[in-house]
């Protein structure tokens, strides 16, 4: 599984960029945008074609799910933590049927004592941040986890073949997309890795 997460501000070209990520095999779409408001966020799933709100998980506002005919939610750690513990409660009101719902970490640990199945887990820094400046890699080794894990943080072409041995069964990408001079032919090389 790749996973392409959002730029957290807006960037120019960003959809038409993204329709050509969707066109070429991108499944899973993070967007990731916390500086916009309920009406922003729609506004931008709004700019996408719809043939693709299926591939699109949101990272606030998770109310939108029974606005657009999307993939799921995600949770922030930090919202993990001040919301999971009732579930029953949180999801009440959100249409969730057939919809995905994953979770950020930052601690093998904490993932592995996590109680609520999340379908999968991103876990981060895997290695040192391509977006966020000084964000150093943990390396961490997921081989003996029975949990689907997505490795997030530093992921280019050149390091897919470690994130397999370390046992991810997905990547995230971001700083390697949206950074990138070419982000289309970035994600094709990604992919081309990742096999």
């Amino acid at each position: 599984m790749i996973i392409v997460l959002s730029p957290e501000n807006d960037i120019s070209n960003e959809v038409e960029i993204l329709h050509q990520l969707f066109k070429h095999g991108l499944s899973c779409y993070h967007v990731r945008k916390p500086h916009k408001s309920y009406e922003e966020y729609c506004a931008y799933i709004q700019q996408i074609d719809t043939a693709f709100h299926d591939r699109i998980v949101v990272h606030d506002h998770h109310m939108i799910i029974n606005e657009f005919n999307l993939k799921g939610i995600h949770f922030k750690e930090q919202h993990r933590i001040d919301y999971i513990d009732n579930p029953g409660k949180y999801f009440k009101g959100l249409n969730m049927f057939g919809k995905t719902i994953s979770s950020s970490f930052h601690d093998l640990q904490n993932l592995e004592d996590c109680y609520f199945e999340f379908d999968y887990h991103f876990l981060s820094p895997v290695f040192d941040s391509i977006s966020k400046e000084g964000y150093k890699g943990c390396g961490f080794d997921v081989t003996d986890s029975n949990k689907t894990i997505i490795a997030l943080g530093g992921i280019r072409s050149e390091n897919v073949a470690q994130v397999k041995q370390l046992g991810y069964e997905g990547i995230a990408v971001l700083g390697s997309i949206w950074k990138a001079e070419n982000p289309l032919q970035s994600f094709k090389n990604i992919k081309a890795a990742f096999g």
